[in-house]
């Protein structure tokens, strides 16, 4: 993935932006009789192979609500709070720098996003020295997190939702559930159906990619009366390597290439840009841990089992990675071209920071010698 964004950024400030633009925005057309698509490339890669690595990690977080880390509500209830925060605090700053200008101040769910491919592939590159509830953690923050991001676009930044395709969408749905209900154990009806939500989604209007949530959010845990190996785990088992391999290095290769000019670059010092970096930076690490501290202090949630305050505080900083969809919301925001460049300079250059400083946070707080001393409550944690 690293390669993927270090090659995307070289190829769109050299001789071969031409090129990666033209492949950048290749129309793709998708034909089903009458019903017709036509999206650019990198529109297939956000909305379309990105629905299997949400499908992915809603297939974790299920299979931890149901047996795992969160399977009680104070373990699900501080990544949820911690996500409200994370959300607050960043939006707070930017607002700050620049109330004053009612067409900056759209600007304000710039910061507010996690990038959850971005976060988890940083956190992904300490190894084994991450507790496994700490990538859980940070996966259950993004995923509230994606979610509160979408309904943000939808209600604040909005095209016009057609209500057809989501009603055509809450139909597909509804099958994909009777599925559940009856433990249907078969790939194909899923699959059949999946698919057909997907479509109804982009159409609507809806981030498409969040289908993957959906499917997986119905796929059975179990079989009752059957001796047969988990549905879930199966999937998820089937589509981990495609995921890992294929699906993320796209999405980063295709989302990385950012033009840096000397415009945007002598931009980053006007307030929109200031109020991105200092709200992903800065607002993410202060809402996040703040929320979460608030929440185990008020008996709300408790922390996962062994991980410290030291962790949540560096998977915190991680989570001040807003690269996809603090972009995407950049260009609903803004309607001018340069302000657009120098926003989504300062996402990288707050991107960036916060990978930087989380990344040595959690590395030194995962130390034996850190994890032998015992920072975390004095209490043992369910979670």
């Amino acid at each position: 993935m690293i390669a993927a964004l270090s090659i995307a950024l070289v190829a769109a400030n050299s001789p071969l932006a031409a090129l990666y633009e033209s492949v950048h925005h290749l129309p793709v057309h998708l034909r089903f009789g009458p019903l017709e698509i036509e999206e650019p490339l990198v529109q297939w890669i956000n909305e379309g192979l990105l629905v299997i690595f949400f499908l992915l990690v809603g297939l974790e977080i299920k299979r931890e609500f149901l047996e795992g880390h969160l399977s009680t509500a104070k373990c699900a209830a501080l990544p949820a709070f911690a996500a409200l925060g994370g959300m607050a605090a960043p939006a707070g700053i930017y607002v700050a720098f620049n109330w004053t200008d009612p067409v900056l101040v759209r600007g304000w769910a710039i910061p507010t996003a996690t990038d959850i491919v971005l976060a988890l592939g940083m956190l992904s590159l300490l190894g084994a020295r991450v507790p496994v509830a700490l990538k859980v953690f940070l996966t259950a923050i993004a995923i509230f997190d994606d979610i509160g991001a979408v309904l943000i676009i939808g209600l604040f930044y909005g095209e016009v939702l057609s209500v057809m395709p989501l009603m055509l969408a809450a139909l597909a749905l509804a099958g994909l559930i009777f599925l559940n209900i009856f433990r249907v154990r078969r790939v194909i009806p899923y699959v059949a159906i999946g698919l057909f939500l997907w479509m109804a989604m982009l159409i609507s209007g809806v981030e498409a990619a969040l289908a993957g949530i959906l499917i997986a959010f119905v796929v059975p845990m179990r079989v009752s009366g059957c001796r047969c190996s988990s549905p879930l785990r199966e999937t998820e088992r089937r589509l981990h390597p495609w995921g890992v391999l294929v699906v993320v290095p796209l999405f980063a290769f295709f989302n990385a290439g950012i033009a840096i000019d000397s415009e945007a670059v002598a931009s980053l010092l006007t307030s929109a840009p200031l109020g991105i970096v200092a709200g992903l930076f800065i607002g993410k690490q202060v809402g996040i841990f703040g929320a979460a501290w608030l929440a185990v202090r008020l008996g709300v949630g408790e922390l996962p089992r062994g991980v410290i305050w030291s962790q949540v505080y560096g998977t915190a900083l991680l989570a001040g990675i807003g690269f996809t969809m603090s972009l995407f919301i950049a260009s609903l925001a803004f309607p001018s071209a340069a302000l657009v460049a120098a926003s989504k300079l300062a996402i990288l250059l707050g991107s960036f920071l916060s990978a930087l400083f989380g990344l040595w946070v959690i590395y030194y707080s995962t130390g034996t010698d850190r994890q032998k001393v015992g920072e975390g409550p004095k209490r043992q944690s369910s979670c």
